[in-house]
């Protein structure tokens, strides 16, 4: 226990040194952990991870099972305490009745301000048939309620992590699919996840999916895609998520692949993804400090193949970075990163 204290502590220094100074080129990320979240499951296959930080450590959450798209694929969730991770437990299926059953996609975590932990995820045959659920944990975790539908045919958060607003409305970054399009907008609701509603977004002719969302300087707001035309898109918000700019191309390559990112506490924008136009064997962490101009914080894979995809990314209470993502579709892979000053 006294080394992992001294090493949280050692985190917060090197945190706090670089907090003074957002430019990307005079920071550089040390790796602190980097390991499998299991070493064998009862699944052969798994994607779309995420993870938050609770009480007692971290939780993380992907589904599971044959293959993406089989009906046996189940959301599964494991808990980090004492640098250890739980064996993966099942904690959501597609189950309809004796003779129907559908996958599970998707899982996204989120935590209440009351510290109820919301566990986001999809059924259906496909993305462009699923439906948004959620289960909600009193304890971290370790139990869940039943499965709730979302409202009003909403989804919910479709890969990325909800953020909150600063009157507590909780902002989810969505999209949906169909054959002819694919489309982002956003949707919001109260923290009784109650009241929800959505907002429209002008997709501007791009086929755009699985927002995230970054914070800026006067509550500015911007949402950066995934799209088909080999680019990130992004749009913008200057008046807390009511209305949106629409969606334009960055100057940031895009393999039609997941991404994620975060606004650390000192304003700094992390962003992680697949900084190519093909294949899913690199993945990078960027930096940027106006959500414009990116450079290349750490790689954290880059193989001549393979896949390490669908990443998740948040920052802890300490100030250090926790990171998940996709290793071949057989593991999901975590990484710990502390961010200091060259």
């Amino acid at each position: 226990m006294k080394i992992i204290f001294l090493s949280v502590i050692f985190s917060m220094v090197l945190f706090s040194a670089c907090t003074q100074r957002l430019s990307p080129e005079k920071i550089k990320a040390e790796v602190l952990a980097s390991e499998f979240i299991y070493e064998e499951a009862s699944f052969p296959s798994c994607h779309a991870s995420t993870i938050i930080e609770t009480e007692n450590g971290l939780l993380a959450s992907w589904f599971g099972g044959t293959h993406e798209k089989h009906p046996d694929v189940c959301i599964y969730t494991s808990e980090k305490t004492l640098e250890q991770w739980s064996a993966p437990a099942l904690v959501a299926d597609g189950i309809m009745n004796d003779t129907l059953r559908h996958p599970c996609w998707n899982p996204v975590l989120f935590k209440k301000d009351n510290g109820d932990v919301v566990l986001y995820y999809k059924v259906g045959p496909n993305p462009r048939e699923w439906w948004g659920l959620y289960k909600i944990s009193t304890d971290d975790g370790k139990s869940w309620s039943e499965s709730i539908l979302i409202p009003d045919h909403l989804l919910g958060p479709i890969k990325n992590k909800p953020e909150q607003l600063k009157d507590g409305t909780i902002l989810y970054p969505t999209s949906y699919e169909t054959p002819e399009k694919w489309a982002i907008y956003v949707e919001t609701s109260d923290q009784n996840l109650d009241n929800w509603e959505k907002t429209e977004i002008d997709n501007n002719g791009f086929n755009a999916i699985q927002p995230t969302v970054l914070f800026h300087k006067g509550g500015r707001i911007q949402l950066l895609c995934r799209s088909k035309e080999k680019k990130i898109v992004e749009t913008w918000s200057d008046n807390q998520g009511k209305t949106w700019t629409p969606l334009t191309a960055t100057s940031l390559p895009n393999n039609n692949s997941g991404i994620d990112a975060v606004t650390l506490d000192n304003g700094l924008h992390l962003l992680i993804c697949n900084p190519i136009e093909k294949g899913r064997n690199k993945l990078s962490v960027l930096a940027s400090a106006d959500g414009k101009n990116w450079s290349t914080l750490i790689i954290l894979e880059d193989q001549p193949k393979g896949e390490f995809s669908y990443p998740a990314i948040i920052q802890g209470k300490d100030g250090t970075i926790h990171i998940t993502y996709t290793y071949n579709r057989e593991k999901i892979k975590y990484v710990h990163l502390a961010i200091q000053k060259k």
